[in-house]
């Protein structure tokens, strides 16, 4: 069975649970079924490389995603159609997780860049949540990659250092403390911080 320490999955959602008399916020997400797709070595490909696919349980033989995880090494005894299982993971693990970001549109500076607004006295009327200044005397224009209202759009985002408080392989579910990028049901790839 292949030992590798990354999976894909489905983000369930958000809940807590109590860890010696502490309440822990955790996100559980079923990991898998993921299968091991293709191969690739260095001789051949000129890196190495392992692709696995998220089966698709509604849909026999067809994958929700297929993603390739990189490798230091040639990866040995394994062969393509071997299952990875939550079981490769243990409790205390340390992983980093990506998925897609919520997109929220078209948003203005205060809740896409955090900037905190004009003032709220002083005889403003309607300036409150404005960006304020977007030029000077030099240069006579507007700068490039200044930061203004726009899109918020969905993003890749990687949360790195998030600890594996529990696992339930007969659900093939793992709890992960901490929030994880993406709406529910939405596609996320884990990945041991130490994996090789």
């Amino acid at each position: 069975m292949a030992s590798f320490k990354f999976l894909l999955g489905e983000k369930i959602g958000m809940t807590q649970i109590f860890v010696d008399n502490k309440v822990v916020p955790v996100t559980i997400i079923k990991a898998g079924p993921c299968f091991i797709t293709n191969l690739r070595f260095k001789d051949r490909d000129g890196y190495s490389a392992v692709q696995i696919g998220l089966k698709d349980e509604k849909k026999n033989n067809k994958f929700k995603k297929i993603k390739e995880f990189r490798l230091i090494n040639d990866p040995q005894e394994v062969n393509i159609g071997e299952e990875i299982k939550v079981t490769n993971f243990s409790q205390g693990d340390i992983v980093q997780v990506r998925g897609k970001r919520k997109a929220k549109g078209f948003s203005g500076v205060v809740k896409r860049h955090h900037f905190r607004g004009g003032p709220r006295t002083h005889g403003q009327e309607n300036k409150e949540r404005a960006p304020g200044s977007i030029g000077q005397r030099w240069p006579q224009r507007v700068r490039k990659g200044l930061k203004m209202a726009g899109r918020i759009a969905p993003l890749n985002v990687t949360i790195k250092n998030l600890e594996i408080v529990g696992i339930e392989p007969e659900d093939q579910l793992l709890i992960l403390k901490g929030s994880v990028p993406g709406p529910n049901k939405s596609i996320i790839e884990i990945k041991a911080i130490d994996q090789k």
